[in-house]
């Protein structure tokens, strides 16, 4: 009885190292395709050029570089290197294309082997750890939150366009004060589409409008809410994971993906500001000094206040039609004449 259940101990018991039973050992070459990878696109005189490497990289070689070397330095699992027979793993280019090729064109992790020759598995640790390390790095300064100056520029921007104490379109608002027909308001306001609530904070456009007024209403709200809409199309665009269905259960995952997705996007604007023409209306305007109330006593029956002024309907309607009347009467006319 004894011998059996020791032989029985011995038989389940874990083995460390080895290989794993049915598990199947591809050959992967895995050193000639990161020589490939090199002399593609990384080497002296590469293979495709800096348009074919920021066509498929979605960004510059040099911007590209400071990624890697940034999060190669975060994270370890990036750094190259050696199994128990001295043969080198895959290389941090080789785990970082991957995890771009994932992004940039909405690639299943298997699709990368083709190329990269990474396993799939590997290809999906990669990328996880990629979106996370980018989220980590570079949070702090390519999606902070906006300061006072950043508001003062946001509402200046959308008095010029009709809209006074604009804030964009769908967000959270922070607190603002402003003057509209002669009716003080104290909280910013969002531009959205008529999927979202009737709240005092949100500014919708109005389904078959009747009058000219409404119309020409309708027509320039719909006009600044494309602004943002066409900046979400361009991320699509740069990013085909952003369009395409969730690949991954994890929440967390979700949020690191598309958060990575902006800060790059943030990063490559700032990296290639200068390739086209500026834009002047933004970057040379004197903005006015706005009063922000940012720092209040968050006590719960303030909240309970605030909760009930930003879900009151009456507000949102005559904020509306403040609107309405408010671009009628400086816009309206002048484009007539």
């Amino acid at each position: 009885m004894i011998l059996e259940l020791t032989l029985s101990h011995l038989n389940n018991r874990r083995s460390h190292g080895g290989s794993i039973p049915g598990h199947v050992v591809i050959n992967r070459n895995r050193e000639a395709a990161d020589r490939n990878l090199w002399n593609d696109y990384f080497s002296e005189n590469p293979r495709y050029n800096a348009e074919m490497f920021r066509r498929r990289y979605r960004m510059s070689r040099s911007l590209f570089l400071r990624i890697v070397g940034a999060v190669k330095n975060h994270d370890s699992y990036f750094q190259q290197r050696c199994d128990g027979l001295g043969r080198g793993g895959l290389s941090t280019l080789q785990k970082i294309t991957a995890a771009f090729r994932m992004l940039a064109y909405g690639l299943p992790a298997d699709a990368t082997d083709e190329y990269i020759k990474i396993g799939e598995s590997t290809a999906i640790e990669s990328f996880k750890r990629f979106c996370r390390a980018i989220v980590e790095i570079f949070t702090e300064q390519y999606l902070r939150s906006p300061n006072a100056n950043d508001i003062a520029r946001l509402l200046y921007i959308g008095e010029q366009r009709g809209f006074p104490g604009m804030l964009g379109t769908q967000g959270i608002a922070p607190s603002a004060h402003y003057i509209i027909q002669g009716n003080e308001y104290n909280m910013g306001y969002y531009l959205a589409d008529n999927i979202y609530p009737k709240w005092s904070t949100i500014v919708q456009t109005i389904h078959q409008p009747r009058t000219p007024k409404k119309k020409y209403f309708a027509m320039r709200q719909e006009a600044c809410r494309k602004d943002v809409e066409r900046a979400f199309g361009v991320l699509q665009s740069r990013f085909a994971i952003v369009g395409g269905s969730a690949r991954f259960w994890s929440k967390n995952v979700l949020h690191d993906i598309m958060t990575a997705c902006i800060i790059m996007h943030n990063m490559i604007v700032e990296d290639e500001r200068d390739i086209n023409a500026p834009i002047v209306d933004v970057r040379e305007v004197t903005t006015p000094v706005v009063e922000l109330v940012q720092d209040e006593d968050a006590r719960f029956e303030q909240f309970l206040g605030r909760y009930r002024q930003i879900k009151d309907k009456d507000a949102h309607i005559a904020l509306r039609n403040a609107l309405i009347e408010h671009l009628w009467l400086r816009y309206a006319n002048n484009e007539d004449n």
